[in-house]
């Protein structure tokens, strides 16, 4: 029974029940953030020590009274979870450029690296050739241009931050007319410093902020944006870990700690983007429980990055595909995590995601606007 659990239970939420038409329901479903997706029920899940978990779903409509039978501690954080599903998020200002997060965007992968598991080496040693990419990735459609120059692939090399900020930094110079939002892509402290100073708007850290300890500071006094990801270890390799005993809520359970910490530290929540890291130190079986459950991270109250473009994940369900023929799976992906609320989706193959994410748009503004 839910009134008979211990006090280190844990409570989730996940919005399901997704309506195409909302406005024929009202006082019947809660718009999810400040985006184009309505959902009609709350599926709840507490874990209690060892014992099963206690799971259910209700309608969105007699969640208050569910909720107000919960043990107290329990009352209190359903109380956060579920204003979090409805928080509004506020837009960011990126330069010139404003994330509006009422629609998903799409975040271009600019890789100045000669060892990234997709496109190592294709831009290397030329800024020209790069900005190039990143142009036509804005042409293209997307709003953000994510720059990294060190691989973070399984067994990578780490790269010297000296020899990364030569890497970058030529290439966010001539990009900062480019109309899209730059982000860097790096674990180090150094190179975000460099990186802003160059014109980039956004801080990606795959550790993060923890694999550098001066890192929280840069990012704090930059007041800049930044992206906290998932991995199981903040040294050398992100990759290593021990595993999960429930991968979701040990991933959620994780950003929302990482979260508080920094938010402690005086970074402002309201510049704190999450991604759960799909692909690292995760088997497939954990990379599919994640893509199947995107909706519980929106409980955290942030905007949410997915990045799938190209992992292996798709070579393995897909008789393993080469890197260079996963187009359909990163689009795939990249449209499940679109239609569960993701903001923002990292993929490699611009021009064919925005195609899709407006395809998506399309159907929604249909679905919200339809008369009968």
């Amino acid at each position: 029974m839910v009134d008979a659990v211990g006090p280190d239970a844990k409570l989730y939420l996940k919005p399901v029940g997704f309506l195409d038409s909302p406005q024929y329901f009202d006082d019947q479903n809660k718009h999810l953030n400040n985006s184009l997706i309505w959902f009609s029920q709350i599926e709840y899940t507490i874990f209690d020590g060892d014992g099963p978990a206690i799971r259910n779903l209700v309608p969105v409509e007699q969640w208050d009274k569910i909720a107000s039978q919960l043990p107290e501690p329990l009352q209190e954080r359903a109380a956060v979870l579920i204003a979090n599903l409805a928080k509004d998020h506020a837009p960011l200002q990126c330069g010139d450029r404003v994330l509006r997060f009422d629609q998903p965007h799409v975040m271009g992968i600019l890789n100045m690296t000669p060892d990234s598991f997709s496109d190592g080496g294709k831009h290397e040693g030329d800024p020209q050739i790069a900005a190039d990419a990143g142009f036509n990735m804005a042409t293209a459609g997307a709003s953000i241009i994510d720059i990294g120059g060190e691989s973070t692939r399984p067994g990578a090399e780490a790269v010297w931050e000296g020899d990364e900020i030569k890497r970058v930094v030529p290439v966010i110079e001539k990009l900062t007319q480019c109309g899209a939002a730059l982000s860097i892509d790096t674990r180090k402290a150094a190179v975000m410093e460099a990186a802003i100073a160059a014109g980039a708007h956004i801080i990606n850290d795959v550790s993060a902020l923890l694999h550098d300890k001066r890192a929280l500071e840069v990012a704090g006094v930059s007041g800049r944006p930044v992206v906290l990801m998932h991995a199981p270890s903040s040294g050398k390799d992100p990759h290593k870990g021990n595993g999960y005993g429930n991968v979701v809520t040990d991933t959620f359970d994780w950003l929302e700690q990482r979260i508080s910490d920094v938010v402690e530290a005086g970074f402002e929540r309201e510049k704190i983007i999450v991604d759960p890291g799909l692909g690292f130190g995760k088997s497939l079986s954990d990379n599919l429980a994640l893509m199947n459950n995107i909706a519980v991270f929106h409980a955290l109250g942030q905007p949410l990055l997915i990045g799938a473009s190209r992992k292996r994940m798709i070579g393995a369900l897909s008789k393993e595909a080469p890197v260079d023929e996963r187009l359909g799976g990163s689009i795939a992906f990249a449209h499940h995590a679109i239609q569960q609320g993701a903001q923002i989706v990292r993929v490699h193959d611009v021009p064919e995601t925005v195609q899709a994410a407006q395809i998506w748009r399309g159907m929604r503004d249909a679905g919200v606007t339809a008369r009968v």
